[in-house]
């Protein structure tokens, strides 16, 4: 138990330090309290090597990532990630596909066994409900929507992401809608919209309601593989896309 209490707060100062520090980068500070980054820290503060990926190394994972002017260069600013443990156990990682002009954006968890197999996101069980979603009941391509996950590596057995590991790989997504820019973002499932949204409400509270990320309209509604599991509750997606196709519509206003 003591083990695990550590390792939680490990990972909420993990993150913390990581937020932290893009606050700086974005401010144009580029020093820490160990002196300028990418240099020797003085003697007595080789500790902070333990927070690999933030401190000393944070500017050099993000500098690219941040001035990525396109999906392709973005993706290549990711490169064979090892930001976090989720990369120990990947086949592929799961970077996002579809139209980068897109009006709309679907926003999932992260990949499962057979999007890690192929590397493209939602082409499993949940991938053909979503599908059937956006083709059938939007009366949409696949190919003219984005589509990504929070995170970009299949957590082992398909377990949730942890908060590091969500930490690691939120610029990326962050970073693929301020490059698409939507008119909507349909969020999928907990993961998604509380990354998105920066709220521990639950997602039953949240869904069917619009809200806003940067200035694009979001809306919460359940995840594909939840309906997998729970049938009944296709009617509540079906009523909270209807009303992201009014939107696109222009049918709100």
């Amino acid at each position: 138990m003591a083990e695990a209490n550590e390792r939680a707060e490990f990972q909420d100062l993990l993150i913390a330090v990581r937020r932290h520090v893009r606050r700086y980068e974005r401010a144009g500070i580029r020093t820490t309290a160990a002196g300028d980054v990418g240099e020797t820290p003085p003697a007595g503060t080789r500790g902070i090597d333990a927070l690999a990926g933030t401190v000393g190394t944070l500017f050099a994972d993000d500098a690219a990532v941040l001035a990525s002017a396109s999906l392709a260069e973005l993706r290549d600013a990711i490169g064979d990630c090892r930001r976090c443990k989720l990369c120990a156990g990947r086949s592929n990682l799961v970077f996002g596909v579809g139209n980068p002009n897109a009006t709309l954006m679907f926003v999932g968890e992260g990949p499962g066994r057979d999007e890690d197999l192929q590397g493209e996101p939602f082409v499993g069980r949940a991938g053909q409900l979503l599908t059937d979603i956006i083709t059938k009941g939007m009366a949409m391509r696949r190919e003219d929507v984005y589509i990504a996950n929070v995170v970009k590596c299949r957590p082992p057995e398909n377990r949730n992401p942890e908060p590091d590991e969500v930490a690691a790989c939120e610029p990326f997504l962050k970073k693929q809608i301020a490059l698409v820019r939507p008119r909507v973002i349909v969020a999928l499932g907990k993961f998604a919209v509380q990354t998105l949204l920066q709220s521990k409400i639950p997602i039953t509270k949240l869904r069917g309601k619009w809200h806003s990320y940067q200035g694009i309209k979001l809306m919460p509604t359940f995840h594909p593989a939840y309906l997998l599991r729970n049938p009944a509750d296709k009617k509540l997606v079906w009523e909270d896309i209807q009303k992201v196709i009014k939107e696109l519509r222009g049918e709100n206003s």
